[in-house]
């Protein structure tokens, strides 16, 4: 989806003022790893949504080896989870979670961003 937006079109601004489209894609999958480190700190905090993507996050190919290196993550969190690492309570804003509660917030905000990206990409396209 991202992997072929050159840089030119990573800069240009996405609706509803979430910033560059580079910003919109690197949220999506920074979210992801948010949610991996949380786990294992027990400490999920939201500043995914403000954060602008690393100036080495160019193109949309940088992007996506970003997102691989985040899936990659992800993946290995998720085979060594136990079910008690789900009940585990995690510190996230609104009060503590547990980390099942988590993972479907996470989830739910996550294809919000994914709704942000596809409009972002839409705008993107048409310019």
């Amino acid at each position: 989806m991202i992997r072929d937006v050159a840089e030119r079109g990573m800069d240009t601004e996405a609706p509803a003022a979430d910033g560059r489209l580079r910003d919109v894609a690197f949220r999506l999958f920074r979210l992801g790893q948010c949610y991996a480190d949380g786990m294992d700190t027990a400490r999920f905090s939201d500043d995914w949504r403000s954060e602008t993507a690393p100036d080495d996050l160019r193109d949309g190919a940088s992007v996506a080896r970003y997102a691989a290196l985040v899936r990659g993550r992800l993946g290995g969190w998720f085979e060594g989870a136990s079910a008690k690492e789900f009940a585990r309570i995690v510190a996230a804003p609104g009060g503590p979670r547990s980390g099942h509660d988590l993972l479907e917030r996470v989830c739910a905000d996550a294809e919000a961003q994914l709704e942000r990206l596809r409009a972002a990409l839409a705008r993107t396209e048409s310019t």
